[in-house]
């Protein structure tokens, strides 16, 4: 069996199912008729490969199973997540009843056991559900030992947490597969850009946010990461660069576009705020065509969601004090209808482009 990535073998699991679907059509339609012989050979060779797949990868081989794992998936997440909180709020509510020398030990003893727990089900879960959810109640462990030890010591608050935080996340994400860690840990590398960048000019860490700017060349860092980084190994990876990257250059652009005076440029506020509705309209409408190109669906929705935005914010500004508001949102009715037309018009010539397949 060659070697292949867990989606890859997923794809060929769908295509195998979607096969024989399409054989039964053709069999009832009388368009194609296998020989006994060569439908059990057939159905024994992909019998002998979803199982190695299930045993190699934990694919799921059918509609039943996919359906399972998406559940499986979210009640891991929302476990996760109510796993943090709990321990959040049993810290907060005894942590006062504990001397010093006792608090630094829990929060060491919590994090050295999580990470260990979630090793030890690496090991030993085949579904990585559980995995997963110990590397986020992991992280978050973490994550609260950084800022509770800091609190104990009267540390100053500072940007430096931010990396040690997206250094743990992202070993946990890679460890054991956890794209919402991967998530977690981009996001802290673009705000620990944004803070550093801000130190730099002379502004206090925490007044990054005046300086929307400062995300732009860690958001397009990520986005162009996958391109020299190959994470076809880790399923939906180089997604989630990509989503995270464009969030670091359109939330930015989207906020310069209805407030000028927080950027860098020496422009007056109206000129600024101008440049980036343009550029903000046009990255977006580049990363429509460059996801629909390159088959990434995650850069096509991205640019959409943002084009949209971009578009009607422009129009509220120009025509909600001057239009009856039935015939503003008929406007957007009708702007929306255009542009699944467009949309549908794209797609239309990307099938007449591929042509028709035997």
């Amino acid at each position: 069996m060659p070697l292949l990535s867990r989606d890859q073998a997923q794809r060929r699991a769908d295509d195998i199912q979607a096969f024989y679907r399409e054989v039964e059509r053709l069999r009832e339609e009388q368009a194609l008729l296998l020989a006994p012989d060569q439908t059990d050979r057939l159905g024994e060779h992909h019998q002998r490969l979803l199982a190695d797949y299930r045993s190699a990868y934990d694919i799921d081989p059918d509609a039943q199973s996919r359906r399972l794992s998406l559940g499986m998936r979210i009640t891991s997440l929302l476990g996760a997540l109510a796993l943090a909180a709990s321990l959040l709020f049993f810290f907060y509510q005894f942590w006062g009843l504990f001397p010093e020398v006792a608090q630094v030990g829990i929060l060491a003893g919590f994090s050295i056991g999580s990470l260990l727990l979630t090793l030890l089900l690496r090991q030993r879960d085949t579904s990585g559900y559980f995995a997963r959810l110990a590397a986020v109640l992991a992280f978050a462990c973490f994550v609260l030992n950084v800022s509770m030890l800091g609190q104990i010591f009267n540390i100053t608050p500072s940007d430096s947490a931010l990396l040690p935080w997206a250094a743990y996340a992202l070993l946990l994400a890679y460890v054991c597969e956890v794209r919402l860690l991967l998530g977690a840990g981009l996001a802290c590398i673009l705000a620990l850009s944004a803070t550093r960048l801000a130190s730099w000019t002379g502004l206090y860490w925490l007044d990054c946010v005046e300086r929307p700017e400062h995300l732009l060349p860690a958001g397009l860092l990520i986005v162009l990461l996958p391109q020299f980084i190959s994470q076809a190994r880790y399923s939906g990876f180089a997604a989630v660069y990509r989503v995270i990257g464009l969030l670091g250059l359109f939330v930015p652009m989207l906020v310069l576009a209805n407030w000028g005076a927080g950027s860098y440029l020496p422009w007056a506020g109206n000129a600024v705020e101008t440049f980036y509705q343009l550029a903000g309209f046009i990255a977006s409408a580049l990363a429509i065509w460059l996801g629909n190109r390159r088959d990434w669906p995650d850069v096509m929705y991205s640019g959409l969601l943002f084009f949209v935005l971009f578009l009607f914010i422009k129009l509220f500004d120009w025509w909600w004090d001057l239009m009856p508001k039935y015939l503003f949102f008929l406007v957007l009715g009708l702007i929306a209808v255009l542009i699944l037309l467009v949309l549908g018009r794209l797609r239309r010539s990307e099938v007449r482009k591929e042509g028709p397949r035997p």
